[in-house]
């Protein structure tokens, strides 16, 4: 799998960005709430990844840096965003990749810790961030009080 590093209003990344909101749709009822800049996706405050099979835009993720002048966060957090794997290429390990390349970056970046928010019926995500090293953390966000609401933090401090 080829990684980029893209802008979050990239084609690629948001066919993918459009396509991860349908899946909402299809699983909650509605699209992904949550507010959204995208320049909190471009160094320093955050990163855009889309990954490639054959030129093939197949999986995306990004993280944007947050701190404690927001009381739901830390000094160092970075919250992933917008993790998405195409139906056709589910199951080869790409999440998984694509979570690493975060961590990787997001640490790189100075960031000590990834938070993230998922939910109860997106169970392949909350098994692979469990399979991962996350652990459960006090909701936090857009959906800080909804019940199927679940979110997740693991350091990644050298």
């Amino acid at each position: 799998m080829d990684l980029r590093v893209v802008s979050y209003d990239h084609p690629d990344a948001v066919k993918l960005i459009a396509e991860v909101q349908q899946e909402y749709v299809v699983r909650y009822g509605d699209e992904d709430v949550t507010p959204v800049d995208p320049a909190e996706f471009a160094p320093p405050l955050g990163l855009f990844v889309v990954g490639y099979l054959d030129k093939v835009p197949v999986v995306c993720g990004g993280w944007r840096a947050h701190d404690s002048d927001d009381p739901q966060f830390q000094d160092g957090d970075a919250e992933i965003k917008r993790m998405y794997v195409v139906n056709s290429a589910r199951g080869r390990g790409l999440a998984k990749r694509m979570l690493s390349e975060l961590e990787h970056t997001a640490r790189a970046a100075g960031r000590r810790r990834m938070v993230l928010e998922t939910g109860t019926k997106q169970p392949e995500a909350m098994s692979l961030y469990s399979a991962n090293g996350y652990e459960r953390i006090p909701n936090f966000g857009a959906y800080k009080d909804h019940p199927l609401s679940r979110c997740y933090a693991k350091s990644i401090a050298d």
